[in-house]
């Protein structure tokens, strides 16, 4: 959320850095200075009106004590209480809808942040590793899973509809690998492993960003009142949420894996067959909580963790800086990572690393006091280290051999009881 103060003090720079983003922001946050606007002469009446009611309520009462009681006093005394009543629900309103209003304008982008309408205009940063070469038709990675036994969407379909999948076999086995090898080498860099509840409160949803604007897109269990999460961001970095933290604690590290659920209602026949694009996905994430000083340096760091994990899998990448029509809502500045699949003849997010600065913190007032005792919003950061299903998608389409076998990256084959390659069946 940003700060009303901010607001009202650099009101045409907030407009025009938020109008970068999309012409409804820059529309949204005027709406919100000509709301405080109004509000504050509302309070200005109230605040006038209180002291004229009280004013006269202690003549009325002096009066009476004379026996003087004034009739005409005492009717304007019930007029002024009306009044007031009214200007106090009008206020009330006012102050509901702002900041109704205020949860869904999205952070202002980072001077640094490229100037575009969508991901056309994102700026490429990095590639690492080449493309593979085939000598033969190379196939997606849900052909591939098909052959070799280890994906099946028509058994998923059955169970639960479409954009779901069963992996099984070999299959479930090199995911449970994916998973430990990335949490293995996110703890060994200094991330704390956290298991969180998959089920959230709405205010929870509300302080990392996807609520109010986004809940079409969020499964609810109406009965309890409950969200599954649609990334473990939103537990990890609420996990202090209302607290005041110790400077000397931070920076905060953490990671964990979970399944994740998205309606994904938005993406209306994209990506409809493969792992790309699934209602329930498994993702090992990273959170960092830090000081505000450090939070840029932070996000370099939370990049090269993601990377690092591309490498050792030798999958090839690059990194691209998003613009500021492409930013998540909650992010000043993101970095997309995106692996190689030969079937799409292009590169895909994989991993998406943002800093958020202090917008997450203040929707959920998570703060930490300085050493000169001043209570400062800490900054929070997010990234994919990795999503687990796109992964496996890559090693499939990437490692591929011409007799339909995939080679296991190295680097997983210690959590596969050493096994070197995944053969179709026999007879296959």
């Amino acid at each position: 959320m940003l700060d009303l103060k901010l607001i009202r003090k650099n009101f045409e720079y907030v407009k025009e850095r938020l109008k970068t983003r999309g012409e409804e922001y820059a529309r949204l946050v005027e709406e919100v200075y000509n709301l405080d606007k109004k509000k504050r002469e509302i309070q200005k009446e109230v605040e006038n009106l209180r002291a004229l009611l009280n004013k006269k309520s202690k003549e009325y009462g002096r009066l009476k004590r004379e026996g003087k009681e004034d009739p005409s006093l005492k009717e304007e005394l019930a007029s002024l209480k009306k009044q007031l009543a009214q200007l106090e629900e009008e206020l009330k309103q006012l102050e509901e809808k702002l900041k109704d209003l205020l949860l869904r304008i999205p952070n202002i982008p980072h001077p640094s942040v490229p100037v575009g309408e969508d991901e056309n205009d994102n700026v490429e940063i990095r590639r690492w590793g080449n493309p593979p070469k085939f000598d033969f038709e190379p196939l997606p990675h849900w052909e591939i899973g098909k052959k070799l036994g280890i994906l099946d969407f028509d058994r998923a379909a059955k169970l639960s509809g479409s954009r779901f999948v069963v992996k099984k076999g070999l299959g479930a086995r090199l995911v449970r690998a994916l998973i430990n090898f990335m949490l293995d080498r996110h703890t060994a860099r200094g991330y704390e492993e956290v298991y969180v509840p998959h089920l959230v409160k709405p205010e929870i949803l509300i302080g990392t960003g996807q609520l109010p604007k986004f809940e079409e897109d969020l499964f609810k269990c109406e009965r309890d009142n409950l969200y599954l999460i649609p990334t473990a961001e939103v537990p990890l970095t609420n996990l202090h949420r209302e607290e005041i933290l110790k400077e000397e604690d931070l920076p905060i590290y953490y990671t964990a894996y979970t399944p994740c659920y998205r309606r994904e209602a938005g993406s209306y026949g994209r990506d409809i067959k493969g792992l790309i694009r699934l209602h329930q996905f498994d993702k090992v994430e990273l959170v960092k909580i830090v000081k505000p000083e450090d939070s840029y340096e932070e996000l370099e760091k939370l990049v090269r963790d993601a990377e690092e994990i591309l490498q050792a899998l030798e999958l090839p990448y690059r990194v691209v800086e998003l613009c500021t029509g492409d930013l998540g809502f909650s992010a000043a500045k993101t970095y997309d990572l995106e692996v190689w699949m030969p079937s799409y003849n292009r590169y895909r997010e994989i991993s998406s690393c943002s800093n958020c600065e202090d917008f997450q913190a203040r929707r959920m007032k998570l703060r930490y006091k300085t050493k000169d005792g001043k209570n400062v919003l800490c900054h929070t950061l997010n990234g994919s280290g990795l999503a687990v299903g796109r992964t496996l998608a890559a090693i499939l389409e990437n490692f591929q051999q011409k007799d339909g076998s995939v080679v296991i990256p190295d680097a997983l084959r210690p959590y596969m009881g050493g096994l070197e390659v995944i053969k179709p069946p026999e007879g296959e």
